[in-house]
């Protein structure tokens, strides 16, 4: 079974209101194991930053000025997720801006269905408890420590341990029906079982990165949203 834990970033909240997608990131999962493929793009969003957006994931017009827009990327985006399930923290949200930049390419929506909205599942499994990303992290001693400015990709990663926990645990003991097929040719593994990895996957987030953010962080001040208790 293949799943896409997946992010976004925006503009804003409205893409009736010409809001815009700024970056997607998104991370692969097969019988509920990370496979270490992702997908990560920073998009133009062919307008203006607002500085409330800004300030929640630190992207501003000179970065994105020179980044593809998202007819550029679209068909590299629906090649990856495929028709996999999607996986995503408030997936109405996210939802809501895919099938917009969908439209606006003329490509087919996303279905109603497409999506497991762990936001929903925690607010089920944890009733009257806070349900946001980093509140799921604290409950399960997942590390997110790199998460000072909202980033899809980071986020996707995140979301995919928190996923695992909300389900029930990270070494699921499934089997692909009737065989799983060998991607590099020959026969298939009959007996192949998906194991736990030894160790987390790195960040997908170079120094330089993290130093921008440091510096978005110093700019913009203690009022910013990640500052906040």
């Amino acid at each position: 079974m293949r799943e896409i834990v997946l992010d976004t970033e925006t503009t804003g909240f409205e893409p009736d209101q010409g809001d815009r997608i700024v970056e997607i990131g998104a991370v692969e999962l097969f019988n509920h194991v990370p496979t270490g493929n992702t997908y990560h793009q920073y998009i133009n969003p062919e307008r203006s930053m607002p500085q409330e957006a800004f300030a929640v994931h630190g992207l501003g017009d000179d970065f994105l000025r020179d980044k593809p827009v998202f007819a550029k990327i679209v068909d590299d985006f629906l090649a990856f997720i495929g028709d996999a399930k999607l996986v995503i923290h408030n997936a109405a949200f996210d939802v809501k801006f895919l099938n917009a930049e969908l439209g606006w390419t003329n490509r087919p929506l996303l279905p109603r269905d497409c999506a497991i909205d762990t936001l929903e599942i925690a607010r089920r499994r944890f009733p009257g408890s806070p349900a946001s990303l980093d509140a799921l992290c604290r409950r399960f001693g997942i590390d997110n420590s790199s998460r000072t400015l909202h980033g899809a990709l980071l986020d996707s990663e995140i979301l995919a341990e928190v996923y695992l926990e909300l389900i029930g645990g990270k070494q699921p003991d499934l089997v692909l029906s009737p065989v799983r097929q060998n991607r590099g040719g020959g026969e298939a593994d009959e007996s192949w079982r998906p194991s736990r990895r030894p160790v987390p996957l790195p960040p997908h987030i170079t120094e330089e990165e993290k130093a921008a953010h440091a510096a978005f962080v110093e700019k913009i001040g203690e009022n910013a949203l990640w500052n906040r208790g």
